[in-house]
């Protein structure tokens, strides 16, 4: 039985998808970012008892269709911002309909009449958080930073990140810099 799960978008969250399976006496065989696959076909109330077990850490049942393939759809750009060895040379309206093997057109309606976002808006919102977290790993420079989420130049990934936070990449870094310092005091 396949299972649609919403909010998952690390490893981490497939390892506690799959503790949770398995506390339950359950046996998953195969675990993605929004779904997992049980050996066991579950009934209704067991299907409500594992909801309520996934929504105590964060996670719920899908079983609506729509909602299914929003999901689908965020862990898809999660995956390419997030997980991914560089974005693709497509694209990003060409990467989502061969990878989810549909028409763009299907896919953006569904995702903005129910999210009430674009898939455009909500790629640049995960672009940016990748963004965040590089920043605050300080491995990367600024340059090699936009070079690895496929932006053009350092200053389109800096007016975009300061129309998206309001706040200039260095500002930012700058703030969780003197954050982690005042901590350190503690």
């Amino acid at each position: 039985m396949k299972l649609h799960i919403k909010n998952m978008v690390c490893h981490r969250c497939k390892l506690a998808v799959a503790d949770i399976l398995h506390q339950n006496g359950y046996h998953p065989h195969d675990i993605n970012l929004g779904e997992a696959v049980i050996d066991e076909e579950l009934t209704g109330s067991q299907l409500q008892e594992l909801d309520e077990k996934l929504k105590h850490v964060g996670f719920e049942l899908i079983d609506d269709k729509k909602a299914r393939l929003v999901e689908k759809i965020k862990n898809a750009v999660i995956e390419l911002v997030h997980h991914s060895e560089g974005l693709p040379t497509v694209n990003l309206s060409t990467y989502l309909s061969q990878k989810l093997d549909l028409v763009y057109n299907h896919l953006s309606d569904t995702f903005s009449d129910m999210e009430g976002t674009t898939i455009e808006r909500y790629y640049i919102a995960q672009r940016i958080e990748r963004v965040k977290e590089l920043l605050i790993y300080d491995e990367l420079t600024l340059s090699q930073i936009a070079d690895q989420l496929g932006y053009s130049s350092v200053a389109y990934l800096s007016n975009q990140f300061k129309k998206e936070t309001g706040l200039t990449p260095s500002h930012f870094k700058q703030i969780r810099e003197h954050k982690r310092r005042n901590i350190e005091e503690l």
